[in-house]
This record gives C-alpha cells, structure tokens and sequence, in this order.
C-alpha cells in the first residue's frame, strides 16, 4: 500500500479521478449488458395505451414479447407525466429521477457529516457505485427500485433522528407502487411504532384508493387476476431470480409448501434480528436487514432489485468490517451468476447460479447490529481500517448514522484501487443474455443481443 502514488494536490487528484471516469466508462460502454432500457419501455407504453388509446393498464405488451406492465395500478399513476413525454425524454427523466433518488439514498447512509468526505472521496465511491450491477441495470433498465429505497430511507432517517411522528409516508407510498416494500411495515410494527405503521398503512391504502377511482377496472383484474400470476412477471427459474423461490424453481422444486416453509423461516430470523437492532437504536441496520429479507421472500428478486443491499454495505463499512463488505460488493458488480445462464445444474450449478441469493442470506444472518459506530464513507473506503475514537469536540454519533472519516489521499487511492481489482473479475463472468431480467423476462431460450436490445427503443405505443 505503501507504494501507491499519493495525489495530494487537488491537480493530482483530478487527474486519477479522471482516469477512473474513463475507465468505468468503458467498461459500462463495452462488458455489461445494456438492456436498452426495457421497463422504461413498459412503463412508457402502458401509460400511453391508457391514457392516449383508451386501452387498461395492463393490455399493452412490448413488441415481440409477452411482457407488460405488472405493478400495481398506483404505480401507472405515478408514472403519468410520461404520458406527456416522448421516448427520448422519458429516458432522459428516469436517468435524472434515478441519479436523484441515488444522491438522497448516499446523502442519508453518509450520515451528518457527508460534507466532510469532500468531493475527491465522493468521486471515488460514484466511480465504485457505477461497477455495482445491480445499480448498472437499474439505470439500464430505466427501473424505478432506486427512487423507492430512497422513500423508504427518508422514513428510516425520521426514526434516527427523533422525527418517528413523521415516518411512514415513504413507505406507504413505495408499498402501493410496489408489494415488496410492504415488509417494512411488519418492520414498523416490531419496532413498537404503530403510529408510523398506521400512517403507513394508510398511505398505501389511500394511494390504492386513488388507482380504483381512477381505472376500476384495471384495479379489479390486477387485485383478482394479475396479482396472482407469476408468469406475467417472468420464469421462476431464470437466473437473474435470485431470490429463495429462484433458488428452489432452479432445483426443479416448484412446489408452493416448500417455499412457504423457507419464507417463513426466513422471516422468523429476519423478526429476530431486526428486534435485537431496533432495541439497539440501529435504525440503519434494522431497515438494511429488512431490505435483505424482502430480496430473499418475494417470489421474484431480478437483479437490478439488490440495490435494496446498499444500507447492509454501509452498516458493514461503518461497524469496521471494510474488507468483508469490499469482497461481497466485488462479487455483486461481477455478474458471475450469468455463468450458469445456460446450466444451473450440478453442485457447482446450485452454488454459482445462487450466488447472490447466499450474499443476501449471508448478510442477513450476520449483519452486525448496535455496535458501537466507526467512522466510515460507503463503498469507497473499502479498505480502511481504522476508526476515529470519539472526542468531547467530536462526540460518537446516534444510532442509524454511517459517519465521515478523515484519512489521507493514499488511502483513498487504495481504496479506488481495491474497487478497480473487483473490475479484474469480469473477465470471468460469462457476457449474460441481454434479455430484460426484471418485469420482462423472456421465454425464449436464446435471446437476441445486447447491442440489438440497447437500439431497440423505437417501438410506438399500440394505436
């Protein structure tokens, strides 16, 4: 480490972050999949069919597939302004309502302190984050996960900082756009907040309500048909599902029963480990925690949706496990997973097509919760190791805050560096079908290319 340039002028740090930029930017023009942002596409042309065409919600499909729009109908009426948009300036809005959602998601997990890191280390963790796939793909898709861990981070920063008579709202809101986020809910109601539960629920109730009197009959066939259709959504066995169902549909167990009793026992730990973290005042950990376990019940968890893992990494890197949090966040920005695309059989077949699926296990099961609080900035302070002891001028911070560290430059340059060393292992992955891994997995079993899918946004909405 020693031997590492240190940019100590501004000049010097310029230029390697410069660097960085060029090279995360050919490495997300040239190895990942671009996935030609095909929800976005769903979004986009269920909202025109229904509001320019007369049609429902759900009777648009994408040309050439049989993929459509199957979220709530709440969600469709958050996504109305696309209605008054064309294609390329709805791309250009979920690329700047995306990278907001990402700022408020950072601005929160850095804690009070984020002014501190300065903008060299901030450089360093956007580069890192841009490597991230699940992050890549949400982007790529045009995917809406982000903005909603973004609501659902606000409610955690009202708990951390006294503000609990305020929270709930956000995750009212994200769980009428999406079921998923309905978790944290069960999280508000373990943590003794029924206030911030029931305005939770009723945020998501009214939200519903609004989606009824707007399209009846489009609430009536998703609560009573859609909702229950899993094929609607995509194969329970692609690879991109890793969650506890994708691992069992891989196994050539499909059985309802068997899932039924893994979910359940998940939650049982998920229960008891978030209890021990909210007793312990880690509101951070205790949503990190809950944003885990919903990845591992949801029947179906794409890839792009692990961007619910952020809040464990940054409760990794602030209770001083940076090499732990480090090796797991190389491993996610690898796609390795997309080696057993083809062949998921086998032992071999079993622990690499599920990789992912053991990381959000893992993280669940030993996350550490109510530890006493290292001074660390997310992702990009991979490999420090030394925390700042407490002072009377710098007192130790409130439970659910990730706080600053200051360290030198070289650091920061062996922490890019160590970033850059998880980008070597892409050589190895396998290049995935570029089919949509989300809402719009294919059926056909060999996908056209990424580079034909990343053009391919020039289909008009169904007259």
């Amino acid at each position: 480490m020693s031997g590492l340039p240190r940019p100590l002028t501004d000049r010097g740090r310029a230029l390697l972050v410069l660097a960085l930029v060029a090279a995360v930017t050919v490495f997300t023009a040239t190895v990942p999949l671009l996935r030609g942002f095909f929800d976005l596409r769903v979004y986009y042309g269920a909202v025109h069919t229904w509001v320019h065409h007369g049609g429902r919600i759900y009777d648009y499909h994408v040309p050439g597939t049989t993929y459509g729009f199957t979220y709530p109908p709440f969600a469709a009426v958050t996504m109305l302004p696309l209605a008054l948009l064309g294609r390329t300036s709805a791309i250009v809005a979920s690329l700047l309502v995306n990278l907001a959602a990402l700022a408020v998601v950072l601005r929160i997990l850095s804690g009070p302190d984020w002014r501190r890191h300065g903008w060299f280390r901030w450089s360093l963790c956007l580069c890192l984050l841009a490597l991230f796939e699940p992050l890549r793909d949400t982007f790529s898709f045009g995917q809406v996960n982000l903005v909603l861990l973004a609501l659902v981070l606000g409610d955690c920063w009202l708990l951390a900082t006294g503000r609990g008579r305020w929270a709930g709202a956000g995750i009212g809101l994200a769980a009428a756009v999406k079921l998923t986020p309905a978790l944290f809910i069960g999280l508000l109601l373990l943590a003794g907040r029924r206030r911030a539960a029931g305005a939770a629920t009723a945020v998501a109730a009214a939200a519903t309500a609004l989606a009824v009197w707007a399209d009846p009959r489009a609430s009536r066939f998703y609560w009573t048909e859609a909702l229950w259709d899993t094929g609607r959504v995509g194969r329970l066995d692609y690879v991109s599902n890793q969650s506890l169902q994708g691992v069992l549909a891989r196994l050539g167990e499909t059985g309802r029963p068997l899932w039924a009793t893994a979910v359940l026992l998940t939650l049982c730990v998920w229960a008891w480990r978030t209890r021990g973290a909210v007793q312990a005042g880690d509101w951070t950990a205790a949503f990190a925690l809950t944003g885990a376990a919903a990845c591992l019940v949801s029947p179906i968890t794409w890839v792009h949706h692990l961007v619910w893992l952020l809040p464990s990494f940054a409760v990794l890197l602030r209770t001083g496990h940076p090499r732990i949090a480090g090796a797991l966040y190389a491993v996610l920005c690898t796609s390795v997973v997309w080696l057993w695309f083809d062949d998921a059989s086998g032992i071999g077949g079993f622990l690499g097509s599920n990789t992912y699926t053991w990381i959000t296990l893992g993280l669940l099961l030993g996350l550490p919760t109510g530890q006493s609080r290292v001074v660390r900035l997310p992702l990009p302070r991979s490999l420090s190791t030394t925390a700042t002891a407490p002072s009377p001028q710098s007192p130790a911070t409130t439970p659910g805050t990730v706080q600053s560290e200051s360290s030198s430059a070289g650091r920061d340059v062996a922490a890019a560096t160590t970033g850059a060393a998880g980008d070597a292992c892409l050589d190895l992955a396998r290049s995935p079908s570029s089919e949509p891994t989300g809402s719009t997995c294919p059926a056909a079993s060999k996908p056209q290319s990424s580079n034909s899918r990343a053009s391919s946004y020039t289909v008009d909405p169904p007259a």
